[in-house]
């Protein structure tokens, strides 16, 4: 069984990099935003309880988001492992994780950053755009359709760009990361479980980084 934590800021590509260690670990990615989405959709207690703090404008607790990852980690498909996937976001949520995980005699294996350039941030993410008909990625400057405003795909000739995929929002978020989750890695450093590798390498590059380090 292989735990992991993979945090970043936005744009730095923790879900396309989980996505291939799901492969060669043969473990499961697990997204509090699906999990979220799948407890309300289900009816659960926890669902109803999380979809009326929805309902009213607010933000599920820790508690909450712990208790949908508890429940989670149980199932058959994480027998062999997880990677968490945008949790923890804050200290407090890496103490309740650990607490959780002791309960179940689960350890975390790797935590691992990866670590990136904001500047360069901005140019990644504000350059991001999807085919409108079927949803494949392109980016200005590193994923061009080889003929222009076509897409490679399916041929479709709208495209559009996330609304937050912009200058302004990208360096706030960028901000409130550093301002709220950076300190996450000195939590997981202090403890001794936590890797770096460099974000800014080309996708394969990085790969072969997380698998040096979880093999």
């Amino acid at each position: 069984m292989t735990n992991i934590i993979l945090l970043g800021p936005p744009g730095a590509g923790k879900g396309t990099q989980s996505k291939k260690l799901e492969n060669i670990l043969n473990v499961i990615q697990l997204s509090t935003g699906d999990m979220l989405r799948a407890e309300v959709a289900s009816g659960s207690d926890l669902g109803n309880q999380a979809k009326d703090v929805m309902d009213a404008g607010g933000l599920v607790s820790d508690d909450m988001i712990i208790g949908m990852i508890s429940k989670r980690v149980d199932q058959d498909d994480c027998a062999q492992g997880f990677i968490l996937d945008g949790f923890p976001r804050t200290v407090p949520q890496a103490e309740a994780l650990g607490i959780m995980l002791a309960e179940k005699s689960l350890n975390l294996d790797h935590v691992i950053e990866l670590t990136v350039d904001d500047e360069a941030m901005v140019d990644r993410i504000c350059g991001r755009y999807t085919c409108a008909k079927c949803g494949s990625g392109y980016h200005d400057s590193f994923q061009k359709p080889a003929q222009e405003g076509v897409c490679d795909k399916c041929g479709g000739k709208e495209f559009s760009r996330g609304v937050d995929d912009n200058t302004d929002t990208v360096r706030a978020r960028l901000k409130a990361y550093h301002e709220q989750t950076a300190p996450i890695s000195t939590f997981y450093g202090e403890i001794g479980i936590l890797k770096q590798v460099d974000g800014m390498a080309e996708i394969e590059n990085v790969t072969r980084q997380l698998e040096n380090i979880v093999s």
